[in-house]
C-alpha cells in the first residue's frame, strides 16, 4: 500500500508543472510585453528599410521594361520620414485661420471610427444571428453559407454606390436616410463575414461526449447554447472580432471614398492628395489616421478579450 508520501508524489509534479506553466518565458518577459516589444522593433524595422531605401535607391525607381517594380526615391514621391511627421504640426493650408494638420487628421478619424464602430456593431450583430441559425438548422447552413461566401466577391467600389443610391429613397414619416448610413452599411457588410464564420466554428467546437451529456441530462438547446457552445466559442470569436474591426474600418474609408462623404479620413486622403506635387508630407498625415483607427477598433476588442479571459483556453485564427 502506497504511503503518504508517494500519494502526494503526483501532487506535488502536477503542481509544480501548473507552476511553471503559469509563470513568464525563460527571458522572464511577460509574453504579452514581448509581443509589444516584437511590434515595435518591427516597426522600427520598416523606419530602417524606408530610410535605407530612399538613401541608396535610384530615383526613378527600378524599372524592368515598362513595368515599375520598386517606386521611386525622389522627396516627392519618397519624403523622409521626418518630413511626414514635421509636416502634422503645421497648419493645413497657409491661412490664418486654419487648424494644425493633426488636429484636422484626428477630427477626421474620430469621424471615422464613429462610423466604423456603428458598422462593426450591426455586423456583430447580423453575423451573430446567422451563425446562431446555421447552428441550430443544418438546412439552414447548407442554404446561407454559400451565399454568405459569394457576398464577399462583389467589388466594395461598386456596392457603395448603390447602397447610397438605394439608401436615398428610404423615408419612414420624418427619416431620412444620411449618407453616412450607407457608409456603416458597407461596413457593415465587410464585418458580419468573419464573425458569421468564426462563430459558426466556434458553436460546433466543443466535444461530441460534451454534447451528448447535455442529451443525457435532457438540457435544451438553449441552455447548451448559454452553457457550453458560447463559452467554448470564445477562441474563435474572439480573432473574428478584431478582423471585424478592421474590416469595418476598412469598408468606411473606402466607402467614404466612393460616395464622396466629407469629414472622415477617407475623403481627407483623397483632398491631400492633391497637395502631393507641391507638398509630400501632406498626404501621408491621412494615411497615418487611417492606421491609427485601425489600431484603436483592434484595441477596443483587445478591451473585450480581458473580460472573457476565463473563456480563452486558445485562440483560433479567424
Amino acid at each position: 500500500m502506497p504511503t503518504t508520501s508517494e500519494q502526494a508524489a503526483p501532487l506535488t509534479r502536477g503542481a509544480l508543472g501548473v507552476a511553471k506553466a503559469r509563470q513568464p518565458g525563460r527571458s522572464g518577459v511577460h509574453p504579452r510585453l514581448r509581443g509589444g516589444l516584437f511590434g515595435l522593433a518591427g516597426l522600427a524595422l520598416l523606419a530602417l528599410i524606408w530610410e535605407l531605401y530612399k538613401t541608396l535607391g535610384p530615383v526613378d525607381g527600378v524599372v524592368i521594361g515598362t513595368l515599375t517594380v520598386l517606386p521611386r526615391t525622389s522627396d516627392l514621391a519618397m519624403p523622409h520620414l521626418w518630413v511626414m511627421f514635421e509636416r502634422l504640426f503645421e497648419p493645413v493650408t497657409g491661412a490664418a485661420s486654419a487648424l494644425p494638420l493633426w488636429q484636422a487628421v484626428l477630427a477626421g478619424s474620430l469621424f471615422t471610427l464613429g462610423i466604423a464602430a456603428v458598422g462593426w456593431l450591426v455586423g456583430v450583430t447580423v453575423g451573430l444571428a446567422l451563425a446562431l441559425l446555421m447552428q441550430r438548422f443544418r438546412l439552414a447552413e447548407s442554404m446561407i453559407l454559400p451565399w454568405i461566401i459569394l457576398s464577399q466577391t462583389v467589388p466594395l467600389i461598386a456596392i457603395a454606390p448603390l447602397v447610397r443610391r438605394w439608401g436615398a429613397q428610404i423615408q419612414f414619416g420624418e427619416f431620412t436616410w444620411e449618407s453616412w448610413m450607407s457608409v456603416a452599411m458597407i461596413a457593415s457588410y465587410l464585418a458580419f463575414f468573419p464573425v458569421s464564420i468564426g462563430a459558426l466554428r466556434g458553436l460546433a467546437s466543443p466535444d461530441a461526449n460534451h454534447v451528448d451529456l447535455m442529451h443525457c441530462y435532457a438540457i435544451g438547446w438553449w441552455k447548451t447554447l448559454w452553457r457550453l457552445r458560447l463559452p467554448a466559442s470564445v477562441g474563435y470569436l474572439l480573432p473574428a472580432l478584431r478582423l471585424a474591426a478592421v474590416s469595418a474600418v476598412v469598408g468606411s474609408v473606402v466607402a467614404e471614398v466612393s460616395i464622396g462623404l466629407r469629414g472622415g479620413i477617407g475623403r481627407l486622403i483623397v483632398e491631400y492628395a492633391g497637395a502631393a506635387g507641391n507638398d509630400p508630407g501632406k498626404p501621408w498625415a491621412p494615411i497615418f489616421g487611417s492606421i491609427l483607427v485601425g489600431l484603436v477598433a483592434a484595441g477596443f476588442v483587445g478591451l473585450i478579450g480581458l473580460f472573457l479571459r476565463r473563456f480563452r483556453r486558445g485562440e483560433v485564427s479567424a
